[in-house]
This record gives C-alpha cells, structure tokens and sequence, in this order.
C-alpha cells in the first residue's frame, strides 16, 4: 500500500508504506537494543557455526542480572524462499519463578502465517505476570486463533497468542504493539522476582520447556525448506535453539 502525498518541491510523492518484512526487521532491532540495553552478549560455544549474517542467518545470545538466556534467532531467506522468520526467547534466572517469554513469527511479503506470543510458565503456573499477559491478549480486537498441539499445550499458557495469516495492517500493528509493550513490562518486571525460587526446581522446569518445544516437528521442517542442511539443523535446535541445563544431582548424606 502507499501514499500520495505533496513533496517539498511541490511535486506529488508516492511513499511507499513499509512492508511486512521491514517491520519485523525494526522488532528484532528492538529486541537487540532492549537486550544490549539490558545484559552483555555471550559467546556461547558452537554457536558461531550459526551465526552467519552474511548468509541471512542472525543467531545472538545474551545474559543478564535477571535473564540468563536471551535469544534472537533470524533465518532471512527473503531473496531465495520468499520468506523470513525470527524466533526470540527469554528464560529468567535460576533463582526466578518468573515466565519464558516467547515469541515467533514466519511471514511472507504479503502476511505472517504464523505468530506465536506467550509468558510460558515455569514452576508458577499462576503467576501475576502471567495474568497479566493473559489480559494483554484478551485486549485484542481481532482473533485467528490457531489449534495448539499437545506438545503446546503442555508448555505455553492458556492465553498464548497464536494467529496464522495475519495480513492487515491494523492487525500487524497490533501484534506488533503488543510485542514491544509486553517485553518491555517484562524486562521491568523480572527484577522482582529474582530470589524466589530454588535452582533445583527452576532447571526442572526450564528444561521441560526446552524438551517440549524440541517435540514441535514445524521447527526442522520449515529451517530445512528454508535452504539449510539436515546436519545443522539437528545439531542446531537441540544444543543451541533450546540447550538443556544438567540437573542438580541430590547430596547424599554419609
């Protein structure tokens, strides 16, 4: 869609709206800036293999005092598939009750056929922000709601926000405000919660996140369909998309 409006040189302009993929490009730049902003960049080992911003695939960790993992994963194959996706995910500190914030997206130039927003639970299915979450998506003018598999419905929370085919441009920036508010009162919040939980139950928990989503079978389907190898793939979901933490081994008493 564009605009015809009265340029400088009193001369009619077309102004061009932005696309689809330019707007998701400005959220993962936000979400990049918000986590600069929030923590420093880590090195995770074995991830440089999939970092390679040179061949459209973006993948960036960060910590922080009140997150311990930070992810930007962006897989641009706009040039060659006609498609772009970007996955972001933030497990909080060992020592939080606090939710997983999630959010993916896959869109073509026209629509997103897929958008996936959610404060997963973690060992507190009730927690506050997890209401709050729930009344931020019930706010919502518009619904498209998708089905959630099993391996979904053991994780994500009750609300998920779960569109397929989201085109218009009311709707885009929609999800799109919603995204940018709710990590926004996410970062806020998660330094409240730092100390409420113990580290035993919080692994438990954070790795039964990473088990379930490791069962989604769109995640290699659509990486492979988009240019890149079996291999990588595999290697790539299971130690650097969703890396499990080794669980505290109880002490036994002599």
């Amino acid at each position: 869609m564009s605009d015809i409006k009265l340029g400088p040189d009193g001369m009619l302009k077309v102004e061009e709206e932005p696309s689809i993929w330019d707007r998701l490009i400005e959220v993962k730049d936000m979400f990049i800036e918000k986590f600069e902003l929030e923590g420093w960049e880590e090195d995770e080992p074995g991830m440089e293999r999939f970092n390679q911003p040179e061949n459209g695939w973006v993948n960036r960790v960060w910590e922080s005092p009140y997150f311990r993992r930070a992810h930007v994963d962006v897989v641009d194959a706009r040039d060659t598939k006609g498609l772009w996706m970007m996955h972001v995910c933030i497990f909080p500190t060992l020592h939080s009750d606090a939710p997983i914030f999630g959010f993916d997206v896959i869109a073509g130039k026209n629509k997103m056929t897929g958008a996936f927003h959610d404060f997963s639970p973690s060992v507190n299915e009730e927690h506050y922000m997890i209401e709050h979450f729930a009344d931020v998506a019930k706010s919502l003018n518009w619904k498209r709601e998708r089905e959630m598999p099993d391996w979904g419905k053991a994780i994500f929370s009750e609300d998920i926000i779960a569109a397929g085919n989201v085109r218009e441009k009311e709707e885009i920036d929609q999800l799109v405000y919603v995204v940018e508010t709710n990590l926004d009162y996410y970062l806020m919040e998660l330094m409240k919660y730092s100390g409420n939980a113990s580290d035993d139950l919080v692994i438990k928990a954070h790795n039964r996140y990473a088990h379930f989503q490791k069962q989604n079978p769109h995640t290699p389907r659509v990486m492979k369909s988009l240019g890149l190898s079996e291999d990588d793939v595999e290697m790539f979901i299971e130690d650097c998309l969703f890396p499990e933490i080794p669980e505290i081994e109880p002490t036994v008493a002599h």
